[in-house]
């Protein structure tokens, strides 16, 4: 039997992710996710034919990974697969997607609970069939739940990274990459395919060296971080630090920490995350915030680019004052409030300049250059590299780099590209 990948979304950019492995009566499609142009509208993937598709593989539950998988329910019922906690978060991020962008989706509350009702779970090492397809996977150290996914078949075995991390984090250990030992065709991303990352031992110091710098001088610091993980993430961090200042967040963290610490079986260091709930401050409402943002403490508020959320609230209180501090700890998108602050030192063109100090620390939860390719080095059997989820330069800056070293065969496809196999 022949079968073919087709690149739905993520083909030379970051998100909107759909893969499509296909043989020649049916397909399975890995991820179907959404990402947003410049003026904050939601892209979706292509579609294939409904009557086509036995079910959807998901390899974790950021957006833009499961933001479109409710498209499929519109005038069908289809099966999504995914770990335990992937489930309950999808669900979260589903709900929060509508009410955000609700008149530029396609669909809406019904498909989400169908989107749900139709979710199937499993765990890392389970044989599940879907279709003519046997699907197996591991952790992806991405987020608690991520996983790479296997597609077993009679030419060899197809792997789809999903994101991936080999780094050692607080909330999740690095990739089991042992599930791809006989992967003959690899799906990677390569999101950080030009260069590597600081020691993440390293990164952790400087940042809660810097935080305790500016709180020591009487200051408040600002971390504008994503709801799901790095939130947790950085929390999680300052708990472990028995940090003697007080600590607010804000956002969709709270009910995404308590989905976490409901399903610890998925987290690497339980303690400090509950430590984190237990001990540092929710904010409830305005009260609250005002209280925050007056405090000489650290606030820790959605969204991580400052596109809107609770920090954007905080940034205008905080901004003006030298003993005041931004440290930003997620990838800031080009055009975003965030990246302006770095290239110019404003949060947009009419914003006069920030005063307060400013900081870029890298708690990327994506592997860099070096591990990506120890990653794909995993497998003994490979012939082919396909490079999805990264933008054309770092795409090929790393099909290049993997060329050079391990002399296969690596693909960078455009969305709609189809790949036989």
């Amino acid at each position: 039997m022949d079968y073919s990948i087709k690149i739905l979304g993520g083909g030379n950019e970051v998100g909107r992710a759909g893969i499509e492995i296909s043989n020649s009566s049916e397909s399975l499609i890995l991820d179907y996710g959404v990402n947003f142009n410049q003026k904050d509208e939601p892209n979706f993937p292509l579609q294939e034919s409904p009557s086509k598709v036995k079910g959807f593989v998901v390899s974790h539950a950021h957006l833009d990974h499961v933001g479109a998988l409710p498209i499929y329910q519109i005038s069908s019922s289809k099966p999504v697969y995914g770990t335990g906690i992937s489930k309950y978060i999808t669900e979260l991020m589903l709900k929060d997607f509508i009410k955000l962008s609700g008149p530029k989706v396609p669909f809406e509350w019904v498909e989400v609970k169908k989107t749900m009702d139709n979710f199937r779970t499993f765990n890392y090492g389970e044989e599940v069939e879907i279709g003519g397809f046997t699907v197996t996977t591991s952790s992806a150290g991405h987020i608690p739940g991520s996983a790479i996914t296997v597609v077993k078949t009679e030419k060899g075995d197809i792997a789809y990274t999903g994101d991936i991390n080999v780094t050692m984090a607080k909330l999740v250990k690095p990739a089991e990459l042992e599930v791809m030992r006989k992967s003959r065709v690899i799906i990677t991303e390569a999101t950080y395919g030009k260069f590597n990352h600081p020691t993440r031992k390293s990164v952790e110091e400087e940042f809660y060296a810097s935080v305790m710098e500016v709180l020591e001088g009487g200051g408040t610091v600002l971390v504008p971080a994503f709801s799901l993980s790095r939130s947790q993430e950085i929390l999680s961090i300052l708990a472990e630090k028995n940090i003697p200042y007080p600590v607010y967040y804000d956002g969709l963290a709270r009910t995404i920490m308590e989905i976490m610490i409901d399903n610890s079986q998925y987290i690497n260091n339980k303690e400090a995350l509950r430590k984190a709930y237990d001990e540092f401050q929710y904010v409830k409402g305005w009260e609250d915030r005002r209280k925050a943002w007056r405090s000489n403490g650290v606030i820790v508020a959605s969204a991580g680019m400052l596109k809107g959320g609770p920090a954007v609230y905080y940034f205008k209180k905080i901004a003006d004052s030298q003993k005041n501090a931004v440290f930003l700890v997620s990838y800031q998108a080009e055009n975003t409030p965030g990246r302006k602050l770095l290239e110019l030192g404003k949060f947009d063109d009419s914003s006069p300049l920030l005063k307060a100090r400013l900081q870029m620390f890298d708690f990327s939860s994506h592997a860099g250059k070096n591990q990506l390719l120890d990653i794909v080095k995993t497998s003994e059997a490979l012939e082919k590299i396909v490079v999805v989820h990264a933008s054309p330069d770092s795409a090929q800056a790393f099909s290049d780099y993997v060329k050079e070293k391990l002399g296969v065969e690596v693909l960078v496809p455009e969305n709609g590209q189809e790949i036989r196999l």
